[in-house]
């Protein structure tokens, strides 16, 4: 009846791995090294870099964006070493959770479980909300204005119109829901085609722009702060890399398959570390551009969901073809990110109700299409109402914290696993073990203080939710429990 009892190893990959080659549904092996670097840009490409990258310039650190996205980029590059070792020695769809069940006990792995729940979940609300935004544009485009109060929660204003319901954003995660259904090879090659838009956009910006770029909007590179922590000065620069710290949640998301892989011992490092590698890079040039394009302050309002759009604006009128293509690769860019986190959360899930400490329609599998499809219809439907109802500016900020708390458990985690299992098999090693994994848990630790009180409300409340179920439901369900 630990609360700290551990999974063995052995247990969890022989689990992971349990009805290949027979007549038992269970998820399919179809992605290889390429698909999962094309899966973690897919994810790491959306909102991050389009839109909160506008929002923290203009409400945290001004042009210094660029430093938040170092520090951030920075925090997870060590993390992600630990998430490589990790995937390569406990290849399976759990990603954190299952990681946190083999080294700290069953109370750990149901609070990461629980958090990862956060992360992905809310981080698919938050790109569908940005989604939104991009759709409106989009209309206007075409001259035709979408009802502004059919395109915000009941909580959210803009020019005087008060929302009603967020339509846009159901309707996008209700049809990613419905590919994650269909299967997960249609979704990996949906996923390619909306990486290769998205890289071509993001390259086409950082080359036009980069001409027109003008000094002076990178003057001062730190705008004085204003007298409160966090808005602007170099607090602004560390509260903005804990907020954009939700962008680099990509490498996170191909941990979780593990399952899918077709070598996920070799390949997973490999979607883990090129994809945060390739995106760091990217990050870090468009900021640079877009915000020498236009001043931060332009990106105030509801302009911040659409900084890039504004920024184009800057363009010569030769350019602006630009603008009209962008908008729309977006929207599709946007797209393949919701489904990705979708895909996650629904494996995490999987993986939990496996254990006992979900109820078994989460793992139930589809017999012809090999997907968690109940899991991934319930979430469409949850996900679906909190876009629609629930205050767009929630949304990233509780994802930021959740993905954190993540990153440092992983981080702990490898040094536990390291000193407990010292001859566990491992394709990949995270360099310089502890110095590594500790540097990347206090870095994820600095950014999460950073964070203000009201996040970190948000964040105990949904733990207290979640310990709640899982004393009341989930351990004395747990099949841990019931063994002898």
């Amino acid at each position: 009846m630990s609360l700290f009892r551990k999974k063995p190893i052995t247990a969890i990959i022989s689990e992971a791995s349990a009805g290949e080659g027979d007549a038992t549904p269970t998820l399919k092996r179809t992605l290889g090294p390429i698909q999962l670097i094309t899966l973690g840009i897919g994810v790491v490409i959306g909102a991050g870099l389009f839109s909160l990258t506008g929002e923290v310039a203009a409400n945290n650190a001004g042009p210094a964006v660029v430093f938040s996205l170092m520090f951030s980029g920075l925090a997870c590059a060590f993390a992600g070493l630990c998430y490589a070792e990790f995937a390569s020695t406990v290849p399976v769809a759990g990603s954190a959770y299952s990681y946190s069940y083999a080294t700290m006990g069953e109370l750990m792995a149901w609070i990461i479980g629980w958090d990862l729940v956060m992360e992905y979940a809310i981080g698919a609300g938050t790109v569908a909300v940005h989604w939104s935004g991009y759709f409106i544009e989009f209309c206007h485009q075409f001259g035709f204005e979408f009802p502004q109060q059919l395109a915000l929660s009941p909580f959210d204003s803009h020019n005087g119109v008060h929302g009603i319901a967020n339509l846009p954003a159901t309707a996008i995660v209700v049809l990613m829901s419905l590919l994650l259904i269909r299967g997960t090879k249609e979704s990996a090659w949906f996923n390619a085609v909306m990486v290769a838009l998205k890289v071509t956009i993001v390259l086409l910006v950082i080359g036009f722009g980069w001409a027109f770029m003008h000094s002076k909007n990178h003057t001062p590179m730190i705008p004085p702060n204003t007298g409160d922590f966090g808005h602007f000065g170099w607090t602004g620069v560390l509260r903005g890399a804990g907020l954009i710290f939700f962008a680099y949640i990509g490498f996170d998301a191909v941990s979780t398959a593990g399952q899918e892989a077709k070598n996920p011992k070799r390949d997973l490092p490999i979607g883990i570390l090129g994809s945060l590698f390739i995106c760091t890079i990217l990050y870090i040039l468009f900021s640079w551009v877009i915000t020498g394009l236009a001043n931060y302050t332009e990106f105030e309002g509801l302009k911040e969901l659409a900084p890039v759009a504004t920024a184009l604006d800057h363009l010569p009128p030769q350019f602006q073809w630009l603008k009209q293509l962008i908008v729309p690769a977006i929207l599709c860019g946007f797209s393949s990110v919701i489904m990705v986190l979708l895909m996650g959360q629904s494996r995490v899930f999987l993986t939990m109700s496996k254990d006992g400490l979900l109820p078994k329609l989460f793992s139930d599998i589809h017999p012809r299409r090999h997907t968690p499809w109940k899991s991934n219809a319930l979430f469409a439907v949850l996900v679906g109402l909190a876009v629609a109802f629930v205050p767009a500016n929630l949304f990233g900020k509780m994802c930021s914290i959740g993905t954190l708390l993540a990153f440092v458990l992983v981080c702990v985690g490898v040094i536990v696993l390291r000193y407990t299992n010292p001859d566990l098999p491992r394709k990949f090693r995270c360099p310089w073990v502890p110095v590594v994994p500790a540097i990347g848990a206090l870095l994820c630790l600095i950014l999460m203080i950073s964070l203000d009180f009201y996040t970190w409300l948000r964040l105990i409340i949904w733990m207290a939710i979640g310990l709640t179920i899982y004393f009341t439901y989930s351990r004395k369900r747990s099949k841990l429990n019931k063994e002898p």
